[in-house]
């Protein structure tokens, strides 16, 4: 069984952009317009068309410049301790100053990686009828007593006759 898609196009787009954005940065880190300018158009795309992404691609943008967060060349990154225990790592942003605050906890799993959303989308995926089939060559069902519905029963006599 192969999986569907929604927009495989515009995924494969908002892949090329994020891999375009870290060649950008990785042959010349002083470039961090045109980098930021793929970043944004991405976002735009993703935006326009209704499309998640994945935490982890999420995790490496600036949600207000748009500029990808690389430590060391765009971004620092400090970890940070909370009330004991609670590990954070804290992401700043170069660029604007913006900084976003990730839970370290490495017992922690997002829901899209674990096995019962797996389930779930495969449940998903089996439960949408084919694309091909129409609702129109699909016969009505009858009335659960056994009956069929007036007019059904009228159009059947009506071409009989």
């Amino acid at each position: 069984m192969t999986l569907h898609l929604k927009d495989k196009e515009a995924y494969q787009r908002l892949n090329y952009l994020y891999q375009a954005a870290h060649c950008v940065l990785s042959q010349n880190p002083q470039n961090v317009e045109l980098a930021r300018f793929y970043g944004f158009t991405q976002k735009t795309i993703a935006r326009r068309l209704v499309l998640r992404q994945d935490p982890s691609v999420k995790r490496t943008l600036c949600k207000k410049c748009s500029s990808l967060l690389i430590p060391g060349v765009t971004a620092t990154m400090r970890q940070r301790r909370k009330k004991g225990k609670t590990r954070f790592t804290v992401v700043r942003c170069l660029s604007c100053g913006q900084s976003k605050t990730l839970l370290n906890n490495p017992d922690h799993s997002l829901w899209a990686d674990r096995p019962e959303a797996q389930q779930q989308q495969q449940q998903k995926q089996q439960q949408q009828p084919d694309p091909g089939t129409s609702a129109k060559s699909q016969p009505k069902n009858p009335k659960p007593d056994g009956s069929q519905s007036s007019k059904t029963s009228a159009a059947q006599t009506s071409t009989s006759t």
